[in-house]
């Protein structure tokens, strides 16, 4: 870890899809809710549930490029088709309010995030097993199996890249693995 003195922490989340960012981003935030969770833009439509503003900031393509040219966003990559992006404006505003901020990224955007932002904390949060990964992404049941195979594709070549994360939390239980977290935030090289 990289801290620097008198600004909040940065932590990074990515993981393969299907992996539980999100559920234990969830459980974290019930449990440290100081801990602010930066809302991505994406380009892809919202699922059943999802509200723009609080999941997403859902963009069409076209706003999107707009705000790459603008130079708006710390890290932005293309997955499973659509763009996802990470405004880098509030980013900034909450690690300077004394907030800890998480973002809840993947592989492509942590790597922008260390080279933009290296003193953030990189955490790779790992599935038990390769078959509870496909278990857990075939039970969603929230995309076509034609995208569940490309998830599965890219999430090998995420699982391949572990070693470069400051951290692995293996996601065996949504409380462990976020106490894992809530441990990294209050660990004393963020104090």
């Amino acid at each position: 870890m990289r801290p620097v003195a008198g600004i909040s922490p940065i932590i990074v989340l990515a993981g393969p899809s299907g992996v539980g960012k999100g559920t234990v981003i969830a459980w974290v935030r019930e449990h440290r809710p100081d801990a602010w969770l930066s809302v991505s833009a994406t380009t892809r439509a919202p699922r059943p549930g999802e509200v723009d503003g609080v999941n997403y900031h859902f963009l069409s393509r076209e706003q999107f490029d707009e705000m790459i040219r603008n130079g708006e966003f710390l890290e932005w990559a293309e997955y499973a088709g659509n763009r996802y992006g990470t405004p880098i404006a509030p980013v900034l505003e909450r690690q300077a309010s004394g907030h800890p901020v998480l973002l809840e990224i993947e592989l492509q955007g942590a790597r922008q995030v260390r080279e933009r932002l290296p003193q953030a904390t990189l955490v790779f949060l790992a599935p038990p097993s390769w078959e509870e990964l496909v278990r857990r992404l075939r039970d969603r049941g929230t995309e076509s199996a034609e995208i569940v195979e490309r998830r599965l594709a890219t999430a090998r070549e995420e699982m391949a890249a572990e070693s470069e994360f400051d951290v692995t939390i293996v996601n065996d239980s949504v409380e462990s693995a976020g106490q894992g977290l809530i441990d990294l935030l209050e660990s004393a090289s963020f104090k």
